[in-house]
């Protein structure tokens, strides 16, 4: 049996937490003075896993590093079961302090928690690489590596550095890591019998609710696509209104059929314009052609998959009614990630003990998790971020929710250790 949790300093905790968080967000963690700028083979991001090593080490945890970069600490040798905590310290190019880095110091914290009330659970923490995607414009990288998502010649050839354009593999290497060994990076998740990660949830559905933790059951799946509607250019002025071929109308037609679309299908399916480009864009101009982005998501696949696929009929139709063409491209797709719902319920019971207000909930955001989920069980945990602000220097959470979640934690991993 799992030797019962004893009651924890949560103020403790949360000034543990509150401390680890101000110091990381300090100018020798970040390359901008505006915001929370750090990713991979930066020196910022070396002096943050620096940060990280040193606070494991003084626990007694072995820390290491997988062949690109992912840092793997662990109390327990190669070989035995360790139950998994973490999550990533890389940033959004215009980030706040709290997305990914809040994720690893609550899980510091719960080898803390575990050290000091000499519960000795065998964990092993995680912190991701380039889960953002800031350094390579690829998201969830590390996760993906280590899952083998990837292919060699994507990481010595199509990967390459937003800033100077050369490939993830020189840079890899340049920081001292063996990028051809990458294939081994799997093994990190050899010994895991579980793994959980908190997160900012990066929505407001925590704080309209009145909840201070959720527990995900779901994350949800995407399709990222592209529609690109071809018109005819002519003069703005010139061209009376019947005469014209304008793409920009069928953007607005298919801007409000998909906010119609997902509500109309719910079960949590949501979906975005976010890009668009006009050609040629400029004011006296009628464009000759649109590309606008869909992001569509939702934690059931039949609901926001059948979207995508009504929005790419009605985009067609729509051009074809005014004397145009329109295509659509899927960039990619991933399932939802159903998660692990015995450790679901371990993480319910331990809220529960709480007496504090939590609920279960889907991620519409990608989570490093998705990649984790398809070998080790796994599950995450929710704290609210206020006003659902991330990936922005306004973002802010509430280190009292993240002493909480690291409690429940806790509490989950040594209830299933029993």
């Amino acid at each position: 049996m799992a030797a019962p949790v004893p009651p924890i300093d949560r103020e403790r905790s949360a000034a543990r937490i509150e401390r680890d968080i101000e110091t990381l967000a300090g100018p020798e963690f970040t390359v901008s003075s505006e915001a929370i700028r750090r990713y991979a083979y930066t020196p910022v991001y070396r002096n943050t896993l620096d940060y990280f090593t040193r606070a494991l080490q003084e626990l007694g945890f072995t820390v290491t590093e997988d062949p690109v970069g992912t840092l793997i600490a662990r109390n327990r040798p190669p070989g035995e079961p360790v139950f998994g905590v973490g999550s990533h310290c890389d940033s959004n190019r215009n980030g706040g302090r709290y997305d990914g880095t809040m994720g690893v110091v609550t899980a510091l914290e719960v080898c803390r928690l575990s050290a000091e009330h000499s519960l000795d659970l065998p964990l092993q923490l995680i912190s991701f690489l380039e889960e953002e995607g800031s350094g390579f414009g690829q998201m969830l990288l590390g996760s993906r590596i280590m899952l083998q998502r990837v292919t060699e010649q994507e990481l010595r050839e199509s990967f390459r550095a937003i800033d100077d354009g050369r490939s993830f593999w020189e840079h890899a290497e340049e920081a001292g890591y063996e990028p051809a060994r990458w294939q081994e990076s799997i093994h990190a998740l050899d010994d895991l019998t579980g793994w959980i990660e908190m997160h900012i949830e990066q929505a407001r559905v925590l704080q309209d609710t009145g909840n201070r933790i959720g527990l995900v059951h779901t994350i949800a799946g995407y399709v990222h696509a592209d529609v690109l509607v071809t018109g005819r250019g002519d003069h703005a002025g010139a061209t009376p209104m019947d005469l014209r071929l304008d793409p920009t109308t069928v953007l607005a037609e298919c801007v409000l059929e998909l906010e119609r679309l997902a509500r109309a299908t719910g079960q949590g399916t949501v979906g975005t314009v976010g890009e668009i480009e006009v050609d040629p864009g400029i004011i006296n101009a009628i464009a000759a052609g649109v590309r606008f982005s869909l992001d569509i998501r939702g934690p059931v696949d039949d609901a926001y998959r059948g979207v995508a696929d009504e929005i790419a009929a009605f985009a067609e139709r729509a051009a074809a009614a005014r004397g145009m063409t329109a295509q659509f491209r899927q960039r990619q797709t991933l399932p939802a990630t159903p998660l692990d719902e015995r450790i679901v319920d371990a993480l319910d019971a331990a809220a529960a003990a709480t007496g504090e207000p939590y609920m279960r909930m889907h991620s519409g955001a990608a989570h490093d998790t998705m990649c984790v989920a398809d070998r080790v069980p796994s599950a995450m945990v929710f704290v609210p971020c206020v006003d659902g602000i991330s990936h922005h220097p306004a973002e802010d959470a509430d280190s009292a929710d993240a002493a909480l979640a690291a409690e429940i934690i806790l509490g989950a991993i040594a209830a299933l250790q029993g």
